[in-house]
């Protein structure tokens, strides 16, 4: 799901980037007042007229000149200050322009049409720093009760912030007033999703879907119900979103490794080896999806296939005892003794702490007659756990491989004081080696 999760987040992003922007520039209050016609005050205004007109023309360099050569000469003015900053904004001088909010912000904090200006500033700050664009953004929400885009934004620092609960309210409270906009639907299902609700945040994306929502949303709005199915492990209807999203965006093989992945829970191996192979005709495969496709093979017993996938992993991840541990398992099965020794002992010299690694490292070690090895990794095993049944077998059948009678009988014993099912073969030849092995060293004491 952490390959879901990123592409949710960077959509967040691009519905925050796509409202940069919007606001428009404001007319100067110097426009409003009768102004005296000596020169200054029609440079003034001409400097105004032309900075406006270079706005319409989105020549954002020109407007910036014009209205740095008027506050030059006025710097007072809270609007043209704030115009400014949205031509840093268009410019993407993200550090200018918050620097102009401010300013216009300072010269008249307190009035409601310097509502663009406290949003605006947010929206500069959401990027880089979302814990102080709450306080602008909560100023301009305050001037704007009923404006569901100022709540969103709103929504939006809490949420980047770490504060769902609050950006969940923010967003519900702009939903109630626009429940028609797809962008603050998707931020509501995404941070119910983000804090685990992941019902809520399925009927949310539903609603979002009833909206019909196109291009990178609807992709974004498959996505994230896909990941709101997970969370509940709806897992069919989870494969049906993921197919759905997949239709649209068919080069994301993170999507399909997850797809592969829900279908190997949903026990259709094929479909999910197809996915994989879809996967890997983008490019080389990645060790996430080699590791499912090797899980694959080893549940479905194709070793032979699972042996390359794994070497592919391993070389990917030499450092990972999980994969190294999984060869040597595999080659356990093949019969192939020696290179089964060499994945194992390198699985366990990555985690010596493992004892279940150990154990395996020991069932190798015995099964290659190496049985004096096999002994000293027991003795290890032993000094950390109790041994099992099956471990006084293994030790057992060792000393008696080495002739060492008397510790085999003891070891034959002592397993058939733990075991408890008398069917095993491990029971027979243990009674009938008990048997054996007492009248033997009985007659060598004779």
């Amino acid at each position: 799901m952490a390959l879901l999760l990123k592409s949710l987040a960077a959509f967040a992003l691009c519905l925050l980037a796509a409202s940069l922007g919007q606001i428009p520039a404001q007319s100067s209050s110097s426009t409003k007042r009768h102004v005296p016609p000596d020169a200054t005050s029609q440079e003034l205004q001409r400097l105004l007229a032309a900075a406006a007109d270079a706005v319409n023309k989105q020549d954002f360099e020109t407007a910036a000149q014009d209205y740095r050569d008027y506050l030059a000469k006025k710097p007072d003015d809270a609007f043209v200050h704030y115009n400014l900053g949205y031509t840093y904004t268009a410019l993407e001088r993200a550090d200018d322009a918050k620097a102009e909010y401010e300013k216009a912000i300072a010269l008249d904090p307190a009035n409601p049409q310097m509502e663009p200006a406290y949003r605006s500033l947010g929206m500069t700050l959401l990027t880089k720093d979302p814990r102080a664009a709450i306080d602008p953004l909560e100023r301009a929400a305050a001037l704007q009760p009923h404006d569901a885009r100022a709540k969103w934004l709103l929504g939006t620092a809490l949420e980047r912030s770490g504060q769902l609960g609050p950006a969940i309210e923010q967003f519900q409270a702009a939903e109630k007033l626009d429940g028609q906009d797809v962008g603050i639907n998707a931020s509501l299902s995404y941070a119910l999703f983000s804090a685990g609700r992941y019902a809520e945040a399925e009927a949310s994306y539903r609603a979002t879907l009833a909206l019909h929502p196109e291009g990178a949303t609807l992709r974004q709005v498959h996505l994230g119900m896909a990941n709101c199915l997970v969370g509940q492990k709806k897992l069919a209807e989870a494969v049906s979103e993921l197919a759905a999203y997949l239709e649209l965006a068919p080069n994301d093989t993170g999507a399909r490794i997850e797809r592969a992945s829900a279908l190997v829970d949903l026990g259709k191996d094929d479909d999910a080896l197809a996915e994989l192979d879809r996967a890997a005709a983008a490019g080389p495969e990645t060790l996430e999806a080699l590791k499912l496709r090797s899980q694959i093979y080893w549940e479905t017993k194709r070793y032979d296939d699972a042996i390359p996938v794994l070497a592919k992993a391993a070389a990917l991840a030499p450092r990972d005892p999980n994969i190294a541990d999984r060869l040597g398992r595999v080659y356990l099965e093949k019969k192939d003794y020696p290179n089964a020794l060499h994945w194992l002992v390198a699985a366990y010299d990555m985690n010596p702490a493992a004892n279940d690694l150990l154990s395996e490292v020991v069932q190798a070690e015995y099964l290659n007659k190496n049985y004096a090895i096999a002994l000293a990794a027991l003795d290890t095993l032993s000094k950390r756990q109790e041994l099992p049944a099956a471990s006084w077998y293994l030790r057992a059948t060792c000393y008696d491989k080495l002739g060492q009678l008397p510790e085999a009988l003891e070891a034959y014993q002592r397993f058939l004081q733990l075991n408890k099912d008398e069917n095993s073969d491990m029971y027979f030849v243990s009674t009938s080696r008990v048997r054996t092995l007492t009248r033997e060293l009985k007659d060598k004491k004779r």
